[in-house]
C-alpha cells in the first residue's frame, strides 16, 4: 500500500475474513468479496535458474510454466521454493503481493487482466487484497503482459 500511495496510484483496499483451512486462498477471496474469480489474480513466484520472477494469473487458472519462460526470455522455469519466495519478496505464501516486494522481480501479468477495468491482487497478507487497474499494476511492477495462464 505504501508503494501505491507513494506512486499516487488509485486503489481500493478489499479485506475479508480469511479461513486458514480454505483449499484455495484466491478462490476464497473471490467468494468472500463477491467478485468474479476472473478479476482476482494470484501472484506466483518462479525460479528461472538465474533468479526469481513473478507470474500473475487469475485464481481459477494455473500458471503455464512454458509460456511464462518464453515471456521472460529463458529456457525454462519451475515453481520457486516457498522459503525462497517468502525471503525474497518479504511476504508469506498465500499473501505474496506483486507490489512492495523487497526487490523488484521480473513480472509477467496474464493477458486476461487487460480485459478488466480493475483487478484484485494480494495486498501482502492473507485476507487482504488491493483493487487497481491492470495498467497501474504493470507500471508499478515494471511488468509485461503475456498469455501465461492455463485452465
Amino acid at each position: 500500500m505504501r508503494a501505491l500511495t507513494a506512486a499516487r496510484i488509485p486503489f481500493a483496499e478489499r479485506a475479508y475474513d480469511h479461513d486458514p483451512a480454505a483449499p484455495s486462498y484466491g478462490l476464497e477471496a473471490a467468494e468472500a468479496l463477491g467478485v468474479d474469480p476472473a478479476r482476482v489474480f494470484k501472484t506466483l513466484v518462479v525460479d528461472t535458474g538465474a533468479g526469481l520472477a513473478v507470474g500473475i494469473v487469475p485464481v481459477a487458472t494455473t500458471l503455464d510454466l512454458k509460456h511464462l519462460a518464453a515471456a521472460l526470455g529463458v529456457k525454462r522455469v519451475r515453481m520457486a521454493d516457498v522459503k525462497d519466495a517468502e525471503r525474497v519478496t518479504g511476504y508469506v505464501a498465500g499473501g505474496i503481493s506483486p507490489l512492495g516486494q523487497r526487490s523488484t522481480l521480473p513480472t509477467v501479468l496474464d493477458t486476461s487482466a487487460t480485459g478488466h477495468a480493475t483487478i484484485l491482487v494480494s495486498g501482502g497478507r492473507r485476507g487482504f487484497d488491493v483493487e487497481l487497474s491492470p495498467n497501474d499494476l504493470l507500471a508499478l511492477t515494471k511488468g509485461v503482459v503475456a498469455s501465461i495462464s492455463a485452465v
